[in-house]
């Protein structure tokens, strides 16, 4: 298992469907088969396609930074910051984390997820990333 080579390519993959195209996502980063863990989404690469066509045409601006990366086994985890600007002109800000499951030839099968909307306000001085 090439850890590096893993954690490059769960970046690719999620900032290429993230920023309007899943279709290349899943031709270039995903194996034949694709188990889906977010309630959300629908099984398989065709669910996630169209999750990510959806969020695109709802959100064409949105932004992505990958805040961290952390690779063990097959397993890659990301942590990010998401900003989504709203039809309405206001501004959503979340924190996730994802978790991508790869193959023996370094393609992602399963993908678990958790996503949470930073408060405008906190009990403490510590950013959510």
């Amino acid at each position: 298992m090439n850890l590096a080579n893993n954690k490059k390519n769960a970046i690719a993959f999620y900032q290429t469907a993230y920023e309007g195209n899943p279709q290349k996502a899943v031709a270039d980063y995903v194996g034949d088969d694709y188990i889906q863990h977010n309630p959300a989404v629908a099984n398989g690469k065709s669910g996630f396609i169209e999750y990510f066509e959806r969020m695109q045409a709802q959100y064409p601006n949105k932004s992505i930074e990958f805040v961290r990366c952390i690779a063990e086994d097959d397993l890659v985890s990301l942590h990010t910051h998401q900003v989504w600007h709203n039809e309405d002109k206001t501004i959503d800000e979340f924190v996730t984390m994802d978790f991508f499951r790869f193959d023996d030839s370094g393609k992602i099968v399963e993908h678990w997820d958790s996503i949470q909307q930073i408060p405008k306000g906190s009990a403490n001085d510590q950013t959510m990333y």
